[in-house]
């Protein structure tokens, strides 16, 4: 059976990212998607984005992949830009916006917030309708018919769900979880390629990283939002949010 690991929303947090990668190397995971917002919020993106080029098989945009090369007057997105430099910029901006592939006789279709959008949220609480919406295909993406598996990214917060029929998933963040303090991501195992109905399995997985040598980065690289990129990493409520 084939193995791949599905990372996500890594946010300029090398310590996290470094640990994930770490665990997928030591489970003997050789292939690895990740599923946008590379950076942003975390004061590492230009690293972030690096370690992702070399480790990476596949990658598509995120929301902050997306408008972080736009032009702008807010100060914490120009320091951002500041320091993934043009050929950061460049990288993120021709990323594309989904994969999808045969696995295990199913259509398996990843992408960052939902078929439709980079900036479309969907929660694992929202109304059934919404959730199977993820199900649904566009022109956005590769193929428009609809998926039998579903990943993403964007909301921070793991879970796996069935619907009618259809697996949906969403792997956590690495760098910004809002669900446990700790970094996740997910293994996807089956017969890649395959239009046989075979096996298949999608496992969670949680690393503990160092958050205050994250947090130490962020301080000594003095970058903006500080305070609330802090609470989000200790607390992994938004906005050090507990309501």
């Amino acid at each position: 059976m084939n193995r791949i690991a599905i990372i996500s929303d890594i946010h300029g947090n090398v310590p996290a990212l470094q640990a994930v990668l770490k665990d997928i190397g030591r489970r003997g995971v050789s292939s690895i998607y990740c599923l946008g917002d590379l950076i942003g919020k975390g004061p590492s993106g230009d690293v972030a984005v690096d370690l992702v080029k070399a480790n990476c098989e596949r990658v598509v945009r995120g929301n902050w992949d997306d408008f972080i090369g736009k032009e702008t007057t807010n100060g914490a997105l120009k320091w951002h830009q500041e320091r993934l430099g043009p050929e950061g910029l460049e990288y993120l901006g021709a990323l594309p916006f989904s994969i999808e592939f045969l696995m295990s006789g199913r259509y398996v279709r990843l992408f960052h917030a939902s078929p439709r959008s980079l900036y479309e949220r969907i929660q694992p609480w929202d109304s059934h309708e919404s959730r199977l919406s993820l199900c649904e295909g566009s022109e956005l993406c590769r193929d428009p018919r609809p998926a039998d598996v579903i990943g993403y990214g964007d909301i921070h917060n793991a879970y796996l769900q069935h619907l009618d029929g259809k697996t949906l998933f969403n792997t956590g963040s690495v760098g910004n979880p809002l669900d446990l303090t700790s970094a996740s991501y997910v293994i996807l195992e089956g017969e890649y390629g395959s239009r046989e109905t075979a096996d298949m399995n999608i496992q969670f997985v949680r690393v503990t990283y160092d958050i205050e040598a994250a947090i130490q980065e962020a301080v000594d690289a003095e970058m903006p939002m500080l305070n609330e990129y802090i609470q989000e990493l200790r607390t992994a409520k938004y906005r050090g949010i507990t309501t």
